[in-house]
């Protein structure tokens, strides 16, 4: 994957929220971090606020509970083509799973849809306290993977709500996806743990959704999202 620095791998990349200062202040988080990776006042660092700046600089000072960054530079970073993720409303530890993997993929926006069967999974993935933990593992897969974009997180979504979106919903015995070009902006839909409904299916094609396929088998809702992204960025970027 491209990263949005020129530095090599091994250098430490900080998420940080902010406005723009020649000095800026990590939280307890990137004090934890900075002390298992060992590093010291003096250290190159990246640094970058999810919205598409990525800069880099040294670090200043380690604390207890902060961190203090010299920037050097600051710079913008345009944003790859959009690809808007579905996600089903699932078990909570594998959307955490997609969550991280998709935002290494440059995902744009991350939808989760209440679709039927969402319904009957315990413990599944919703509520503010599971959007913060989806934040935070997007947060952690953007500071090891050097990018400069987080996804959106929009609420949780009815198929209603995300019918007039248009896209791919991915089913099996749909076209082979990537058997043809792909525009963007990119739309794809994933369907839940035993799989879409079929008048939920019919809803979106009727709606001008396209079908999908990865191939001639039934794949676990994480592992086509995963695959479907990275399809769509090979493609797209």
């Amino acid at each position: 994957m491209e990263r949005a620095g020129d530095s090599a791998p091994s250098v430490t990349t900080f998420y940080f929220k902010g406005t723009r200062a020649e000095t800026i202040e990590l939280g307890e988080n990137a004090a934890h971090h900075a002390r298992v990776k060992r590093l010291a006042p003096g250290d190159p660092v990246n640094v970058t606020d999810g919205e598409g700046q990525f800069g880099t600089g040294r670090i200043e000072s380690i604390a207890k509970h902060s961190v203090h960054v010299t920037l050097r530079d600051l710079r913008s970073v345009e944003a790859p083509p959009a690809i808007h993720l579905c996600v089903p409303v699932a078990d909570k530890d594998r959307m955490l799973l997609v969550a991280e993997k998709v935002t290494e993929l440059q995902v744009t926006s991350w939808i989760p849809v209440m679709y039927s069967r969402s319904r009957s999974v315990s413990p599944r993935g919703e509520g503010e306290a599971f959007d913060r933990k989806v934040l935070a593992r997007m947060i952690s897969a953007l500071e090891q993977s050097g990018g400069a974009w987080l996804p959106v997180i929009h609420p949780i979504q009815t198929i209603e709500e995300i019918a007039d979106r248009q896209g791919l919903v991915l089913e099996r015995g749909g076209a082979q996806m990537g058997g043809s070009p792909l525009a963007a902006p990119l739309t794809l839909a994933v369907g839940p743990e035993g799989g879409f409904e079929p008048e939920e299916l019919e809803q979106l094609r009727d709606r001008g959704w396209n079908t999908a396929s990865l191939g001639g088998v039934t794949l676990r809702f994480e592992t086509a999202a995963i695959a479907a992204v990275a399809i769509g960025r090979a493609q797209l970027s």
